[in-house]
């Protein structure tokens, strides 16, 4: 815990290292400051399968984000539009209610920014009795050093994997590092929990799921990114070839993706996947 709360002033949390002396006051450059701050939470069954179950995931949504996506989907929330602060009592009470509504794990999404509070909450929702699975729901933009503190704590991983190429990174979400920061991140994700986990109702309780958002005109380099997870992280990864890109947010400043992907787009995707990794476990 302590290793973790020093990595909060000056921040250093994420890749960006901005340096923020968020505990004496001062706001990252995602936005995120001493306190955590969510925009809402409850049972989600709209993620994959084998995080829903029967009970749904039991989602946490924390305000503010690294990457500044000029497509995102959920710019209330990365964006800090929609926000509450919650205190360490407070983020394990809700833990807890997720736990006794029936969820089949607590789903942290964009939590890198206030990890020294989220585990700070873990320990006393764990002294009360949690014993659900804890899925890392994240970007992918990952500082390594970071991901090594919460080996033994992170049952499931789930990042996106945007972008293959770091130029495509730097116009849509001003991240110039991205694909190479995201491919240690994955990998060091992968040799902490492995291939995902599935008990006997279909359940994930560990491992390692990828997301991948399809983009149009192949902004996200998807074979490249695909031939990656089965050369260096696992040749059964579970990944997520998602197809529900629409332009929303900024995107209608950059005409090249300020429409929906086609069907062959999405097709040719899945195609790219398949051949790469053969015995990938794709959702679709």
């Amino acid at each position: 815990m302590t290793r973790l709360q020093k990595l909060l002033e000056p921040c250093q949390l994420c890749p960006r290292e901005c340096g923020a002396l968020r505990i004496s006051g001062e706001r990252g450059e995602c936005g995120s400051g001493k306190d955590a701050e969510i925009s809402s939470f409850g049972p989600h069954f709209g993620e994959e399968p084998p995080l829903v179950g029967r009970g749904g995931s039991g989602t946490i949504f924390f305000a503010f984000c690294s990457l500044r996506c000029v497509f995102c989907q959920n710019f209330e929330i990365s964006r800090g539009m929609v926000k509450d602060t919650v205190t360490a009592n407070e983020l394990a009470d809700i833990m807890i209610g997720l736990q006794q509504r029936g969820c089949e794990n607590i789903n942290l999404v964009t939590p890198t920014h206030y990890l020294p509070q989220i585990i700070e909450a873990l320990l006393i929702a764990a002294g009360r009795g949690l014993k659900l699975p804890l899925v890392y729901n994240c970007s992918g933009y990952e500082r390594t050093e970071t991901l090594r503190l919460l080996d033994q704590i992170v049952d499931i991983y789930m990042p996106d994997f945007k972008y293959a190429d770091e130029k495509m990174a730097q116009k849509y979400s001003q991240i110039g590092d991205y694909s190479r920061v995201a491919r240690e991140a994955i990998k060091e994700m992968h040799r902490q929990v492995g291939d995902l986990a599935l008990d006997k109702n279909g359940v994930a309780f560990q491992g390692l799921l990828i997301r991948h958002l399809v983009m149009p005109g192949g902004v996200s380099g998807t074979a490249e990114l695909m031939e990656f997870i089965a050369r260096e992280v696992s040749p059964h990864s579970w990944i997520n070839i998602m197809e529900q890109y629409h332009p929303t947010y900024l995107a209608n400043r950059y005409p090249e993706i300020n429409r929906r992907i086609t069907r062959q787009e999405y097709l040719e995707a899945l195609a790219a996947a398949r051949e790469s990794g053969p015995g990938f476990h794709l959702l679709h």
